[in-house]
């Protein structure tokens, strides 16, 4: 082994010249700035799905399954949507829903209510389904199956590639720490198993709602890992008790 493969193999964050300590800090920084705006969307999301603030099975199971006693519209206009209507709008739309969404309706009664209420987010420039058309609104009229397959396969791997890469790279700074080698190992896989625990659970409660336990724990999971490893980086590249040298630029 080199001398400099020696020297990079002994580096511990507290040693980090000053450049390195404030990429890493940065870099850190943000991504818990992120994580904490991903929980909150959470919560303004899927956290409303069951119309009742904080995050809960029934929200789970909601979003992944499906409110089968209701259709797609009334579990929205009963939820995360329920702000954005008053109670009589919504209770048209709801009714209209469980009469079979009558297309005789739609010109003169239902259709109004959608184009004042839904259309100005949910148009053709929001990418958002657009509910001020009949055959849209049909649709979301049926019965609530929850997420479909297409929408899982595309959440699934962009959750798969892009929160990969924020674990490896947080991963990457904590693997400098001063820890205890087993529980480094342990720190650094958590999120990756946690993450895809997380993303099986969500296929597996779209068809047994039982499984939506396991989403919980995935989501906890690598978040508390991450959070363990994030502020152990930011202790020790900045506090005096690991600083074992002066830093260099």
């Amino acid at each position: 082994m080199t001398e400099l493969n020696r020297d990079f193999m002994a580096m511990t964050l507290g040693r980090l010249p000053v450049t390195y300590k404030a990429l890493y800090t940065g870099f850190l920084l943000v991504i818990g700035v992120g994580l904490m705006m991903a929980g909150e969307q959470i919560m303004l999301t899927h956290g409303m799905a069951d119309g009742k603030p904080g995050l809960s099975i029934n929200d789970i199971v909601y979003s992944y399954y499906g409110n089968r006693s209701g259709s797609k519209l009334e579990s929205v206009l009963t939820g995360k949507m329920k702000s954005n209507a008053p109670a009589e709008v919504r209770f048209a739309m709801i009714q209209w829903a469980r009469d079979g969404a009558p297309t005789e309706q739609w010109a003169t009664k239902i259709g109004p209510l959608f184009e004042k209420n839904c259309t100005p987010c949910h148009n053709a420039e929001s990418g958002l389904p657009e509910v001020g058309k009949l055959e849209v609104a049909k649709k979301i009229a049926e019965v609530d199956h929850g997420e479909s397959i297409a929408t899982l396969t595309r959440v699934s791997h962009i959750h798969l590639f892009g929160i990969a890469f924020i674990f490896f790279f947080v991963g990457r700074i904590f693997a400098m720490a001063e820890f205890n080698p087993l529980w480094k190992v342990i720190l650094i896989a958590t999120p990756f198993a946690f993450l895809v625990l997380d993303v099986v659970s969500w296929w597996l409660t779209k068809y047994w709602p039982a499984f939506a336990w396991l989403t919980m724990i995935g989501g906890i999971g690598y978040s508390m890992a991450s959070t363990v490893m994030l502020m152990t980086s930011l202790a020790q590249m900045w506090l005096p008790r690991w600083t074992q040298c002066e830093p260099t630029l």
